[in-house]
């Protein structure tokens, strides 16, 4: 069971004054898809929140069309916060739901009965990349079983609820703290050691973005030791 408790949020709309989107709003919401967080707070409450055009985010499964890229749960928690939140706030929020993917291992939830297509306990593991095609393959991999499996299936559809429910933790974590709120998960260790070089000011600046470097860029056989004598 997931809860949102006494959520609150007031749009500045100019000379007319602050418009209350929420006021005091707590609902609960069934374990599932993450856009159940939009879509039961349109069925309680009404506009805005019935008028999310959610089809639109059906592009984002299979990491976006099927091209392995950013996990659509992810996405979808991460739009969810976009509504509420603005960039510099929001930000933090979508960092440490992405470094809890990484190093979490997933998936968590297990429906029992209700699981639709594979029933029964799924092996987890932890990917170190919020890219699908890396999260997928290297589950598939370690546990020897085929992309195109039902047990593949339902493990998404496990790790979409279990990111639902991290998301509306820090959703709640958020809404208690304010502006206060900081994250557990601190910047990955190989994030820190290349961006030293790589980051923003410094002496080769070609660095962009906040995943862990290391999946694609460990050195390992499968990428051809380009990065083997890098110091």
């Amino acid at each position: 069971m997931i809860e949102l408790k006494h959520v609150s949020k007031t749009f500045d709309s100019g000379s007319a004054g602050g418009v209350d989107a929420l006021k005091d709003v707590s609902l609960t919401i069934e374990d599932g898809d993450i856009y159940g967080i939009i879509g039961m707070m349109g069925e309680k409450y009404g506009a805005p929140y019935n008028q999310f055009p959610f089809t639109m985010l059906e592009a984002n499964k299979a990491g976006v069309s099927g091209w392995g890229t950013i996990c659509g749960a992810l996405y979808g928690a991460a739009a969810a916060f976009a509504l509420f939140w603005p960039r510099k706030e929001r930000d933090a929020m979508v960092s440490e739901l992405f470094r809890w993917y990484e190093k979490t291992a997933l998936p968590i939830y297990n429906p029992g009965e209700a699981a639709q297509g594979f029933k029964g306990n799924i092996p987890s593991n932890v990917s170190n990349s919020v890219l699908c095609h890396v999260s997928v393959s290297r589950w598939c991999y370690e546990h020897k079983k085929e992309e195109s499996s039902k047990e593949r299936s339902e493990r998404c559809g496990r790790i979409t609820a279990d990111v639902t429910r991290k998301a509306i933790e820090i959703i709640n974590a958020k809404i208690d703290a304010g502006k206060d709120w900081k994250g557990a998960f601190a910047k990955q260790e190989s994030v820190a050691y290349c961006g030293e070089c790589h980051a923003s000011g410094k002496e080769s600046d070609i660095q962009k973005g906040k995943m862990d470097c290391a999946p694609c860029h460990s050195g390992s056989e499968h990428m051809q030791n380009k990065f083997k004598d890098h110091p």
